[in-house]
């Protein structure tokens, strides 16, 4: 599918961009290109350092930001396939600087969408988040604000051989910012603090959330949501796994946090139809009726009011089994 094909993934020094390279450059040795970038030098040397232009024909490392079009412009000529997973993404940063988080996140999106069209790409697969579905705080109204531009960009691209969607999914077991290298650098001191015992988050791994995007490269029709089936966890439970000796204080809620993540709400319940292993949000008045992409797809909508949450989530894991994971993906030169 990739063989012969030039990509370009913004933000692709953070963590879903290195493991998406190192996925790519394993399975399609034959790739014509791929493009890093992002604004970071430092990042994009240390990444150089592993996947060298000189073992990796097809590598090349571009400093840029999303919020610069021109740079854009420049780094997208001859691209192919656009990975989108630039984005400012910590909340509390996000609410104490708003329209930084607004001018990466959604104009950002928009400069993306144009250049895109402006290049003759061909795949665009943007990276969404659970906060994006029914938000509360302002990281995931940008989310949702993106989400809805990308899916609205199919309603533009006239002639053009172009097929926009969005893959949203829960937190990314050991991604940075999130709460297992927390507790696993926190249990050094004996107290690992829980916001609200009743606090649940959806779970993905990194290799997972590549195969989602590279599955949406081939399949996608455009103008989809995508969303993982995945289990949830109990943040009690990543606690009890990492440390069970510790103390477990509880200290409330931050701005802007759910006790559960939902995402796919009982409105959207109306545009969702299940693909198996996916769900997907089809977009209300495209160029094609649910009835044709179920058709075509094999897809059956879901019942109307359907929600999907990781409160309501019918598969949780277990203590053991987050053990077993945080071992396996996030932790595997030490015991916990």
């Amino acid at each position: 599918m990739l063989n012969n094909k030039s990509i370009l993934i913004t933000g692709g020094t953070g963590s879903f961009g290195k493991a998406f390279v190192k996925t790519v450059l394993t399975r399609y040795p034959d790739i014509k290109r791929l493009v890093v970038y992002s604004r970071d030098e430092l990042k994009q040397f240390e990444m150089s350092q592993q996947f060298q232009e000189s073992s990796y024909k097809g590598i090349r490392y571009f400093i840029g930001d999303v919020r610069d079009q021109d740079r854009l412009r420049r780094a997208m000529e001859g691209v192919d396939m656009v990975i989108h997973a630039a984005a400012l993404k910590q909340v509390p940063a996000a609410e104490y600087n708003p329209f930084e988080c607004i001018k990466t996140n959604v104009l950002g999106a928009q400069n993306v969408i144009e250049t895109c069209l402006d290049n003759d790409v061909q795949r665009v697969v943007a990276l969404s988040t659970d906060k994006a579905a029914a938000p509360i705080n302002l990281y995931g109204a940008t989310k949702l604000c993106s989400d809805k531009l990308f899916i609205a960009a199919n309603n533009i691209k006239g002639h053009r051989n172009i097929r926009f969607s969005v893959v949203r999914y829960g937190n990314v077991m050991g991604s940075r910012g999130s709460v297992i290298p927390f507790f696993l650098k926190k249990r050094a001191n004996g107290a690992l603090p829980i916001t609200d015992p009743g606090m649940t988050r959806f779970n993905i791994s990194l290799q997972e959330g590549v195969d989602m995007v590279l599955w949406s490269l081939e399949n996608a029709w455009g103008g989809e949501v995508l969303v993982p089936k995945i289990p949830s966890y109990r943040i009690t439970d990543v606690a009890n796994a990492i440390g069970p000796e510790c103390e477990h204080p509880v200290i409330g809620v931050r701005p802007g946090e759910k006790i559960h993540e939902e995402m796919i709400t009982a409105s959207d319940s109306f545009n969702t139809v299940d693909l198996g292993a996916y769900y997907a949000i089809l977009p209300s008045g495209g160029t094609y009726s649910i009835a044709e992409y179920c058709n075509k797809t094999g897809a059956k909508p879901v019942e109307p009011g359907f929600c999907y949450n990781s409160g309501n989530n019918a598969d949780y894991l277990t203590v053991n089994d987050l053990r077993d994971l945080i071992q396996r993906h996030v932790n595997p030169e030490q015991n916990i």
